[in-house]
C-alpha cells in the first residue's frame, strides 16, 4: 500500500512545494552554468550582444535600402558607413570643442576654487588659512602616495586599448553579417531544433521585436534628452557643453544609474566654471526634464517593449554591472526584456491549423460515362 501511493504520506501542498523547489534548483543550476560561460567568454559575448543591439537600431535603414533595389551586401555597407560617419563626427566634435575650451575650463575652475577658499576663510565658517593649507597638503600627499597605482594603471592602458579595439572590430563584423544575412542565419539556426523550430521561431521573433522597439525608442529618448540639456548648457554659457550633452546622451542608455552619474558630472562642471546660481538652474531643468522623460517619453516610446518595475531594473543593472562592467550594465536591461518576452512563446502551444475547406462541387451539369448529362 505504501509503495503504490507514496504521496499520501506527504500533504499535497508540501508535495507541490517540493516539486517547484526541484524545478527552481535545476533552473538555478542551468542559469549559473550559463553565467559562468558568459563570464568566461565575456570578450566575445559582450561585443556580440552590442552588435545585436546595433543591428536592431540600423536594420530599418538597411531594410529600406534593400527594398529600394540594392543588394543586401551594398545595403549593409552603406548602413555601416552612415553609422561610422555619425560616430566619427560626434568624436570630432568632442575633441575639437575640448581642445579649444579646456584651457578656459582650467582657468575658471581655479578661479572658483580660489573664491571658495576665500569664502571659507572670510565667510560664516571662518576657517583658518593654515587649516586649509593642511587639507591641501594632505590631498597632495595622498595623490603622491597613489602615484605607483596610477603608474600601473597607465602601463596597463595599452593592453586595455588593444582589447577594446579587438572588441570593436568583432562587433563591426557581427553587425555587418547580421545586416547582410540575418534571415539566412536565423533559418540555419532554426534547423537545429527540429520539431521545436516553430516555438523557437515565435520566441525569436518576439525577442527581436522587443529589442528593436527598445533600442530605437531608447535612442530617440536619449537624443531628446541630450539635445535639450545641450541647449540648456549652451544657453548658460558653460564650456564643453557639446561633450557634456553627448555624455548625457550616452548615459541615458543605462536606466536610472546613467543619468545620475552624467547629471552629477555636468552639475559639477557648471558649478566649477560658472556660478552656483547657474548650477542650481541647470540642476532644476535636469530634474524637470528627467521627470518628463520618465512619465511621458519613456511610457509612450519604450513602454510597450519594456514594462519593468524600477526595483527589477536596479537588480538587473547590478547583475549586469558585476558580470560585464559598464557594457554589461548597458545590455542587461534589453537582455532581461528579451528573456521576459521570449519565454511565454516557448511555453505556448502552436496555434491550431484551420479546418480544411470542403470540396467545391463541379460547375455545370454532371455527365455520365457516355457523355450524356444525368437526369
Amino acid at each position: 500500500m505504501i509503495s503504490d501511493r507514496p504521496t499520501k504520506l506527504v500533504p499535497p501542498v508540501l508535495a507541490k512545494m517540493a516539486a517547484w523547489s526541484v524545478c527552481l534548483i535545476v533552473v538555478g543550476v542551468v542559469v549559473y552554468i550559463f553565467a559562468l560561460i558568459v563570464a568566461r567568454l565575456s570578450f566575445v559575448a559582450l561585443p556580440v550582444a552590442v552588435a545585436l543591439l546595433l543591428t536592431a537600431l540600423l536594420y530599418p535603414l538597411s531594410s529600406r535600402l534593400t527594398g529600394a533595389g540594392l543588394r543586401p551586401i551594398y545595403a549593409a555597407w552603406i548602413t555601416l558607413l552612415v553609422a561610422l560617419a555619425i560616430i566619427v563626427g560626434a568624436g570630432w566634435l568632442i575633441g575639437a570643442r575640448a581642445s579649444d575650451e579646456f584651457p578656459t575650463v582650467v582657468e575658471q575652475v581655479q578661479k572658483s576654487i580660489n573664491e571658495l577658499r576665500d569664502w571659507l576663510v572670510t565667510g560664516p565658517i571662518h576657517l583658518e588659512t593654515k587649516q586649509l593649507d593642511d587639507w591641501v597638503e594632505t590631498i597632495t600627499n595622498q595623490l603622491q602616495t597613489s602615484q605607483t597605482a596610477i603608474t600601473n594603471t597607465v602601463l596597463t592602458a595599452g593592453q586595455v586599448a588593444i582589447e577594446v579595439l579587438a572588441s570593436i572590430v568583432l562587433m563591426l563584423f557581427v553587425t555587418f553579417f547580421m545586416l547582410k544575412d540575418g534571415d539566412r542565419i536565423w533559418a540555419w539556426f532554426l534547423k537545429g531544433f527540429g520539431g521545436m523550430s516553430g516555438r523557437v521561431d515565435r520566441a525569436g521573433r518576439a525577442a527581436w521585436l522587443t529589442v528593436s522597439h527598445y533600442v530605437q525608442g531608447t535612442v530617440a529618448v536619449a537624443a531628446v534628452h541630450g539635445l535639450v540639456m545641450g541647449i540648456v548648457l549652451a544657453g548658460l554659457g558653460v564650456p564643453l557643453w557639446a561633450p557634456l550633452a553627448i555624455l548625457i546622451f550616452l548615459a541615458s542608455f543605462i536606466p536610472i544609474v546613467g543619468i545620475f552619474f552624467a547629471g552629477t558630472v555636468a552639475t559639477l562642471v557648471v558649478l566649477g566654471t560658472t556660478s552656483p546660481i547657474k548650477a542650481l538652474i541647470f540642476l532644476a531643468v535636469l530634474i524637470v526634464e528627467q521627470q518628463l522623460e520618465n512619465h511621458v517619453l519613456q511610457p509612450l516610446i519604450v513602454g510597450r517593449a519594456l514594462n519593468f518595475h524600477p526595483l527589477a531594473i536596479i537588480i538587473v543593472l547590478a547583475v549586469g554591472g558585476i558580470m560585464g562592467g559598464i557594457a554589461g550594465a548597458a545590455v542587461a536591461v534589453p537582455v532581461a526584456a528579451v528573456i521576459y518576452r521570449a519565454l511565454p512563446e516557448l511555453r505556448h502551444e502552436p496555434p491550431a491549423l484551420p479546418p480544411p475547406a470542403p470540396p467545391t462541387p463541379p460547375e455545370g451539369p454532371v455527365k455520365s460515362e457516355s457523355g450524356q448529362p444525368k437526369g
